[in-house]
C-alpha cells in the first residue's frame, strides 16, 4: 500500500471545516458564563488581547508548521527531532481521551434533543438529569451499573463520527462542514431573534454592555480570557495542523486564521446575546435573581434551560429542539475534528487506509466511553475535564510553543506564511511566540494544576493516577514501534 496524501477541493471547505472544530459546545455554554463572570462588557478588552496575543498567534504557528510539512504532528515532530515523536503521541493522546468524554456530554444532548419536544424532563429538571439522565451516584460501585439511554446515545455519536471520518476528507468532513455550520448558524440566528423579543431581555443581554472597570486589575480575568481562548479555538490540539496540511499551494495561511479566528469569537459573542436574553426572561418571569441563573456546562444546558422552556409557553416546543439541535450540531463538528488528527497520525506511520483506522479509533473511543456510561459516570467525566484540559492539555501547547519558537528554524514558518498570505506577520509574531505566548500558557498552566490539586480525593487520585500513567507509556510504546511506512523516517 503507497501513501496518499489527501487535500481540500476548495479553501472554503477548509475554512468551514476550520469554523467546524472550533464552534462547539465551550462556544455556546461555556462563554457566557466566563464573560458575565469576569466583569462583563469590560470582559472584551482582556478578551480581544488574548484573540490576537494568543488564539491568532498560535493558530498561525499551527497553520505554517502543518501547511509546510505536509505531514501528521507524529511525523512533524519526528522530522524535527527524533527525540520529539514521544510528545506528539503524548498531545494526540490527550485529544483522543478528550474525545472520549466529550462524546459523552454530546450523547447527553442527542438524549435532550427527543426530550425537547414534549419536555420530557418534567417539572423538576434538576433532579430529571441528575436522577433519570445520569443515575448519578457518587459510590464507587456505581461504576457497575450501565445506564442504557446514556450508553445507546454515545454509540450513536460514536456511530456519526466513524461515518464521517471514514470517508474521503472532501466526501466526508468537508461535506459535512458545509452543511452543519450554515445551519447551525440559521438556527442560531433564530434563536437570538426570538430572545429578543421576550419580556426581559434587556436585563439580560444588557450585561454584555455593562462594563465593570476595576476587573482590568485583575490578572484572574486575564486568565479567564486566555483560558477562553485556548479551549474555544481548540489550541493545540492538532487539528489546526492537520487540517493546514491538506491545504493546496498558494493558500493565504494568514487570512484564514484571522477569518477563522474572527468568524469563530463572532459566534460566541453573538450567541451569548441570545443566552442571556432568554435568561434575563427568566429572571423577570419567576424572580430568580440573574446572577443564580448564569452557570456553565451541563448545570446550564440540562437544568436552566429546559426550566426556562418550561415557562416559555407553546414557543418552546421549536425553540427547545432549535437549542439542543445548535449544540448537537456544534459537537459533531468538533467531534470529527478531533479525531481526524488522530487517525491521521496513526495512518501515516503504520500505512493503515483511512476508512480502517477510523473504525479503529472510533471502537477504542467508544469502549472507553462506556465508563462515562455507569452510575459513577458523571463523577470519572468531571476528572477527565479537570485533569486533561487543566493539565495535560496546557502543558501539550507550552511544549508545542517551546519546539516550534526554539527548536525549529522560526524563520522558515514566517517565510511560509508571509509567501501567499495578503496580511504579513514578522519580528513581532516571532517575539509572542518565543517569549509572550509560552509566559502566558504557562501561567494558565500552573494555575490549572492548583485547580487540580485542590479539587483532590481518593477517586479523582486514582483516575488521575491512571490517565498519567497512560499518558506516559502509550506515546512512548507509539514512538517505539516501527513504522511500516519506509518514508516515515525520511527527514
Amino acid at each position: 500500500m503507497t501513501e496518499v496524501k489527501s487535500e481540500w477541493n476548495s479553501n472554503l471547505a477548509f475554512v468551514l471545516a476550520m469554523i467546524g472544530s472550533a464552534v462547539g459546545l465551550g462556544n455556546i455554554w461555556r462563554f457566557p458564563n466566563v464573560l458575565y463572570s469576569n466583569g462583563g462588557g469590560s470582559f472584551m478588552i482582556p478578551y480581544i488581547v488574548s484573540i490576537f496575543l494568543l488564539g491568532i498567534s498560535f493558530v498561525l504557528v499551527e497553520y505554517a508548521v502543518g501547511y509546510k510539512f505536509k505531514k501528521s504532528l507524529a511525523r512533524i515532530l519526528f522530522t524535527v527531532s527524533k527525540k520529539l515523536e514521544p510528545v506528539a503521541w503524548f498531545i494526540l493522546l490527550v485529544v483522543f481521551l478528550i474525545t472520549t468524554y466529550y462524546v459523552c456530554v454530546v450523547g447527553w444532548d442527542l438524549i435532550y434533543v427527543v426530550l425537547s419536544f414534549t419536555k420530557g424532563w418534567g417539572a423538576n429538571p434538576d433532579l430529571y438529569f441528575a436522577n433519570n439522565v445520569l443515575h448519578a451516584t457518587d459510590s464507587v460501585s456505581g461504576i457497575f451499573t450501565i445506564v442504557p439511554n446514556v450508553l445507546i446515545s454515545i454509540f450513536v455519536i460514536w456511530f456519526i463520527a466513524w461515518l464521517i471520518n471514514k470517508r474521503d476528507l472532501n466526501e466526508g468532513i468537508g461535506k459535512v462542514s458545509k452543511i452543519l455550520l450554515p445551519l447551525l448558524c440559521i438556527m442560531v440566528l433564530a434563536i437570538v431573534a426570538f430572545s429578543l423579543t421576550l419580556p426581559g431581555a434587556s436585563i439580560g443581554y444588557s450585561q454584555i454592555f455593562k462594563p465593570d472597570w476595576s476587573a482590568l486589575g485583575n490578572s484572574e480575568v486575564w486568565l479567564a480570557a486566555f483560558g477562553q481562548i485556548v479551549f474555544s479555538l481548540s489550541l493545540g490540539m492538532a487539528i489546526a495542523m492537520t487540517y493546514a496540511s491538506y491545504l493546496p499551494e498558494g493558500s493565504k495561511l494568514v487570512d484564514n486564521a484571522v477569518i477563522v479566528a474572527f468568524s469563530n469569537s463572532g459566534f460566541e459573542v453573538f450567541n451569548s446575546i441570545g443566552i442571556f436574553s432568554i435568561l434575563g426572561f427568566m429572571a423577570l418571569t419567576s424572580g430568580i435573581p440573574f446572577n443564580e441563573l448564569v452557570t456553565e456546562g451541563t448545570g446550564l444546558a440540562f437544568v436552566v434551560f429546559p426550566q426556562v422552556f418550561n415557562t416559555m409557553g407553546s414557543v418552546s416546543y421549536i425553540i427547545g429542539p432549535l437549542f439542543f439541535l445548535c449544540i448537537l450540531f456544534a459537537g459533531i463538528t468538533s467531534v470529527i475534528a478531533l479525531l481526524e488528527g488522530v487517525c491521521y497520525s496513526i495512518s501515516e506511520k503504520f500505512l493503515i487506509e483511512r476508512k480502517k483506522t477510523a473504525t479503529a479509533v472510533c471502537i477504542v473511543g467508544f469502549c472507553i466511553s462506556t465508563i462515562f456510561a455507569t452510575g459513577l459516570g458523571s463523577t470519572i467525566l468531571g476528572v477527565f475535564d479537570s485533569y486533561l484540559n487543566n493539565f495535560a492539555l496546557l502543558l501539550g501547547i507550552l511544549l508545542e510553543c517551546l519546539i516550534f519558537g526554539w527548536i525549529y528554524k522560526f524563520d522558515d514558518l514566517i517565510e511560509t506564511l508571509n509567501e501567499n498570505s495578503t496580511i504579513k506577520v514578522g519580528k513581532l509574531w516571532k517575539t509572542v511566540i518565543k517569549f509572550i505566548l509560552p509566559i502566558c500558557i504557562f501561567c494558565l498552566w500552573a494555575q490549572g494544576i492548583y485547580y487540580t490539586v485542590t479539587d483532590i480525593n481518593p477517586i479523582s487520585t486514582t483516575i488521575i493516577t491512571i490517565l498519567t500513567v497512560t499518558l506516559i507509556v502509550v506515546p512512548f510504546i507509539l514512538s517505539k514501534l516501527p513504522a511500516i511506512n519506509k518514508d516515515y523516517y525520511n527527514v
